[in-house]
């Protein structure tokens, strides 16, 4: 009976599985594996947002062993993922629907590479047309299917530094971009040389879009935000609320906003969002004892990590610690803060805690176009 099922139908069904219980129906037929595979591509992402929360995919900081951890959403779980596909040690940059930009770390000039580590498919993106060290990267999703296997995407290269056409090495003051439909980087303007040297100095690779603009947090207290608005080719810097007084602080997107998230010298863990007029307006703060839990009781926030997603803002330490998040639980139509339980154990075995780079995606098993270019 299941296997005269039309094909659409079926389909139909399987949306409404979670990511795990999909790859399970993958191995009962050639019928349903067909159909499991081409099963995203007829979601929208407004349909694949409200039935299935993102993943969070843990990358070790440093590659000792070939392996990172997921933790499953559905089942509460993590699960341990190879990473012996990948030709190179490796570092998150950021999350493309359900790929990952990576970058490799053991080259001084930025190589960039797509992953799915639920397929293991993998490919390096061209070089650049300037060799940079330590540039900032950042990512615009074009495509309103942003979730399906091969999302249309483009990643800006702005700063770095380049060889100096005397020798030694200069601050790089242009900005590349890459376009995943025709698969080639190019130049896109001049930069202002003072932005160029903040970027390379004080910016690490995060970044987040929304509204035409590019934002990236600088490292360095006191924090402040570099901005590039795309259309207009304009930088400009941000002021961050409470600058001097955070312990950490990270950009996301929320619900279209920029959004901040910040740890203070008082204990709170706050969030703000910029409102029209480039105005901070505090939104939400942790519970008190979910912070404390992720600190472990210390006073300090120091060396947490933020991350967020489509529908999720996690905070957390490393692959052990447990981790506080604030998820968005679309039929009660508001969002609401849990505890994640840190990777202790895999199937009855010890896991030893590791400093982790998060990334949050959605899982998504069909083949991706993007990895046979």
């Amino acid at each position: 009976m299941w296997s005269n099922i039309p094909f659409d139908l079926l389909a139909k069904i399987f949306s409404f599985l979670s990511p795990g219980s999909l790859a399970r129906t993958r191995s009962v037929c050639h019928h349903w594996r067909t159909c499991a595979d081409a099963y995203p591509t007829s979601l929208t992402p407004s349909m694949l947002h409200y039935h299935h929360p993102p993943w969070f995919v843990a990358l070790p900081t440093r590659n000792r062993e070939p392996c990172c951890y997921v933790h499953n959403p559905f089942a509460k779980k993590w699960h341990v993922l190879s990473l012996e596909v990948l030709p190179n040690p490796i570092r998150s940059i950021a999350s493309i629907g359900s790929l990952i930009l990576l970058r490799a770390t053991n080259s001084t000039i930025l190589i960039l590479g797509m992953w799915n580590p639920f397929t293991r498919q993998f490919r390096h993106l061209p070089m650049l047309n300037i060799a940079r060290t330590n540039p900032a990267v950042g990512v615009v999703v074009l495509s309103s299917s942003q979730h399906s296997p091969s999302p249309h995407f483009r990643v800006y290269v702005a700063g770095g530094m380049s060889d100096a056409p005397c020798g030694g090495a200069t601050y790089e003051a242009t900005l590349e971009m890459y376009d995943s439909k025709l698969d080639t980087w190019q130049i896109v303007g001049p930069m202002p040389v003072e932005f160029s040297v903040r970027l390379t100095v004080w910016t690490p690779n995060e970044s987040v879009y929304t509204n035409g603009v590019l934002y990236w947090m600088t490292s360095a207290r006191a924090y402040s935000v570099m901005c590039y608005e795309i259309g207009y080719n304009k930088w400009q810097e941000l002021r961050v609320p409470m600058a001097d007084k955070l312990e950490f602080a990270a950009l996301v997107q929320r619900n279209g906003r920029l959004t901040l998230v910040g740890g203070t010298c008082s204990g709170d863990a706050c969030i703000w969002e910029l409102n029209e007029g480039e105005i901070w307006c505090l939104i939400e703060k942790a519970p008190i004892e979910l912070g404390l839990k992720l600190k472990k009781g210390n006073a300090s926030w120091e060396s947490t990590k933020c991350v967020g997603g489509d529908g999720a803002i996690c905070l957390y330490r490393d692959l052990g610690s447990g981790m506080v998040v604030w998820r968005e639980d679309r039929e009660k139509g508001r969002w609401e803060w849990f505890w994640v339980e840190g990777c202790c154990f895999i199937s009855g075995k010890q896991v030893q805690s590791v400093s982790i780079r998060g990334v949050i995606i959605h899982p998504n098993l069909a083949p991706s176009p993007i990895f046979i270019k």
